[in-house]
């Protein structure tokens, strides 16, 4: 049977996963920010908690970490490479890029993609078609820059676009209006773009979140997936430009918008 994924809202904008697998009862947490929260997902689904996939270490992703692990006995995996001690203390299997690991009877492969943090890491099952984008890679949007340089972050976000498109993206945010608001000022012609801010204003005022994504969405209308593509480049004057000095282009007006 195929990975069931659960997903809840936290804090003002979080979105928190419970990935389970009928045919093993595991569940896996993706991130631990709130453990009341989660542990409220947990009850509502009945699912018993076996292990939690960490994508960084911003307090929005780990508060509840240290509660639920001892809680629930959780095997915790996560980033095994420039993360902080509150995090490494806590993690029992440590991934860095290209690692892979089981899960009930899917194999999950971990993409590391710096640029938000140094150690976010990205979780993906290719069976499954399935991306835990924790803050890399938002519905129009990308992460901020907090601790990477914007080389680094097309390099990550490079990595991801070249998934297949089919992609189910699960970022950890929801973000969508104020990205939609940019992203038509930066390609106001993209009638894809256009299209999808009519969906996304819909399902924003019936209180329906707007994750997960697909990634053919997000390479048609994501203005920070597109900056290697000659329209965009038009839109923004910068015709022949390489795609990294476009992305920092892009991602210094987002800071400001």
């Amino acid at each position: 049977m195929p990975l069931i994924c659960h997903q809840f809202q936290y804090n003002d904008d979080n979105y928190g996963f419970l990935v389970h697998d009928p045919d093993t009862d595991q569940t896996a947490a993706i991130d631990a920010g709130c453990a009341s929260s989660y542990q409220e997902a947990l009850e509502q689904t009945g699912y018993k908690l076996t292990h939690i996939f960490i994508t960084h270490h911003h307090w929005d992703h780990t508060d509840g970490l240290a509660a639920l692990k001892e809680a629930h006995q959780a095997t915790v995996i996560g980033p095994g490479k420039d993360t902080k001690p509150h995090i490494s203390e806590l993690i029992d299997h440590p991934v860095t890029n290209h690692s892979s690991f089981k899960f009930g009877r899917a194999v999950f492969q971990v993409i590391a993609t710096p640029g938000h943090t140094l150690d976010m890491v990205n979780y993906y099952c290719a069976d499954e078609n399935m991306l835990f984008s924790g803050d890399s890679l938002f519905v129009l949007g990308c992460g901020r820059l907090f601790e990477g340089n914007p080389p680094m972050m097309w390099q990550s976000l490079s990595l991801l676009k070249s998934l297949p498109p089919s992609t189910i993206i699960y970022s950890a945010h929801e973000y969508a209006e104020s990205n939609a608001a940019f992203a038509a000022v930066i390609e106001p012609n993209n009638q894809a773009l256009r299209e999808r801010i009519d969906i996304i204003a819909a399902k924003r005022d019936k209180g329906e979140p707007t994750v997960p994504s697909l990634l053919s969405e997000e390479l048609d209308t994501n203005p920070f997936l597109r900056a290697d593509q000659h329209e965009l480049q038009s839109a923004v004057n910068m015709i022949g430009s390489t795609a990294e000095d476009v992305f920092s282009a892009i991602r210094a007006r987002k800071d400001k918008f």
